[in-house]
């Protein structure tokens, strides 16, 4: 009886740990070269985006005034310049993302 219940409290456990692991951010979506630079959707950012993708730039999420590295870079593509929330997991200052999608309230701006 013992042995079932450290199993149940072990499998509890896992659960509750695997349920915080993820979590959600919600920024924009730069490039490696202008980061910052693109903190507020637009149009323009969205241009500016790719064209730095396309010469070898990596897509990063602006949250606030900080850069995340984001991974896996094809999630990406469809986002660039725009505001999105991120859900997956962070470990530094990276983010490997489960889902992308265009923030609540996403408006371009021009």
């Amino acid at each position: 009886m013992a042995k079932r219940i450290w199993m149940l409290v072990a499998a509890l456990m896992v659960s509750a740990c695997m349920a915080m692991a993820a979590s959600s951010w919600t920024g924009t979506v730069s490039d490696s070269n202008c980061g910052t630079k693109h903190a507020t959707p637009s149009v323009a950012a969205e241009k500016c985006v790719a064209a730095c993708v396309h010469k070898g730039a990596k897509y990063v999420l602006v949250v606030n005034d900080k850069v995340y590295a984001l991974s896996p870079q094809n999630k990406f593509a469809d986002f660039a310049g725009k505001s999105v929330t991120v859900t997956g997991s962070m470990e530094g200052d990276a983010i490997t993302a489960k889902s992308v999608k265009a923030a609540a309230g996403d408006k371009k701006k021009m």
